[in-house]
């Protein structure tokens, strides 16, 4: 197939580095999205001028910040959550962004369908006074309260917050789930990384054995985005390494760069 992928560039790719660091180093690869994150220390988006900074940068370079990664857990809504989402929904129209990733909890405890349904109704209610999009992610860990797309899907349904809410489709958490199911038009965002660790299983996998995306994936990166892009899919493709291997490369974004070209080259093959 023929296919020219929109990269974006994830903070967790260098999180040595400052956002305005992430938008240079965007732009000399030719990237035009990027991800910021308030889980990267002092490099974290937290405060207005800072994010306010950001987001004129990025408009001087053309580069679209996508969004704000992440509100943690966002499936379990109480005061302290809306507070959460209230600050990062701030920091996210301050720097221009489209919208917040969310992330479910993922400690082993279970929440019902009841409580999901009510965290989407009250993020809606904070991201419609921001106009921000959101973007919900599952998490594909055995410990997961929301491992499944389809059963995100079926809440946002419930709660008629389809203008709001669209999937992250992450290829890590899709092969971890074992969710055979791809929701393109539902889409809104596409995370990859890649695991090459042939010791480690995919229920044992963590965070931690996420790498760029090459020759030696077991994750099946290019087979997933394939069949994503042939059945519409057609937005950004954003990289998440957690692994320190990458974060400790002396050149990150050259690694980044040919990972890129490599999924390009194996699409087009």
């Amino acid at each position: 197939m023929t296919a020219k992928l929109r990269f974006g560039l994830n903070h967790m790719v260098c999180p040595s580095l400052t956002p305005m660091q992430v938008l240079d180093a965007a732009a000399s690869i030719g990237i035009d999205a990027v991800e910021l994150r308030n889980d990267v220390g002092e490099n974290s988006i937290t405060d207005l001028e800072t994010a306010k900074a950001v987001g004129a940068k990025a408009k001087e370079l053309g580069i679209e910040i996508r969004s704000i990664n992440a509100l943690y857990p966002f499936n379990v809504w109480n005061e302290e959550r809306e507070a959460q989402a209230e600050k990062l929904a701030q920091l996210a129209q301050a720097c221009g962004a489209t919208g917040l990733v969310s992330c479910p909890l993922n400690d082993g405890s279970e929440v019902d369908r009841a409580g999901l349904e009510a965290a989407l109704t009250g993020l809606d209610k904070v991201l419609s006074k921001y106009d921000l999009k959101g973007f919900i992610e599952p998490l594909g860990f055995p410990i997961s309260s929301l491992r499944l797309k389809a059963e995100a899907l079926a809440a946002i349904d419930a709660t008629e917050t389809a203008d709001r809410f669209s999937l992250v489709h992450d290829t890590f958490h899709h092969r971890g789930a074992g969710e055979t199911g791809l929701f393109p038009a539902r889409t809104g965002l596409v995370h990859v990384s890649g695991l090459e660790d042939s010791e480690i299983t995919f229920n044992d996998m963590l965070d931690g054995h996420r790498v760029f995306v090459g020759p030696n994936d077991r994750l099946g990166n290019v087979d997933q985005l394939k069949a994503l892009l042939e059945q519409g899919y057609d937005d950004l493709v954003s990289f998440e390494p957690f692994a320190e291997e990458v974060w400790n490369l002396e050149d990150p974004i050259a690694a980044l760069k040919e990972s890129m070209d490599y999924i390009q080259t194996s699409l087009n093959a």
